[in-house]
């Protein structure tokens, strides 16, 4: 478990966007941990954990486009039944509200990663590793 920073991107919602974000990094070399999308009627926002933030944001700047930083937690754990549920309640009792997560895992894989915005990172870590 640990914090890392998640880059939003805020872009026209129309065809060929993502593939454009996604060759500029290709591009620049730089990997995609996690990501996810969501609409709205004129925009998306892409939000994604990349294995070279600063580059990333640099890169996105200089093409104009709109980026915000933030500190995200990324929690590897076991692809069971019940696991994201150990970790919200652990959250929830130490009083950190999650804001958004988001996550994948293949059904054969034994553990996964949930990437987890929430309204105080480093406490969450410390509730967390307690």
């Amino acid at each position: 478990m640990e914090i890392g920073t998640q880059l939003a991107i805020f872009l026209e919602n129309r065809p060929g966007m993502l593939a454009k974000v996604c060759d500029a990094l290709k591009e620049a070399k730089i990997n995609i941990y996690a990501i996810t999308t969501s609409d709205t009627v004129d925009h998306t926002v892409i939000r994604m954990v990349v294995s070279d933030p600063r580059k990333a944001l640099l890169l996105f700047e200089e093409h104009g486009t709109l980026v915000v930083e933030d500190e995200v937690l990324m929690v590897e754990g076991d692809n069971k039944p019940g696991t994201l549920a150990t970790i919200s309640h652990r959250l929830a009792d130490g009083g950190v509200n999650v804001e958004y997560l988001y996550s994948a895992t293949h059904p054969r894989v034994k553990r996964g990663l949930v990437v987890i915005r929430v309204d105080n990172v480093k406490k969450a870590l410390r509730v967390l590793n307690t």
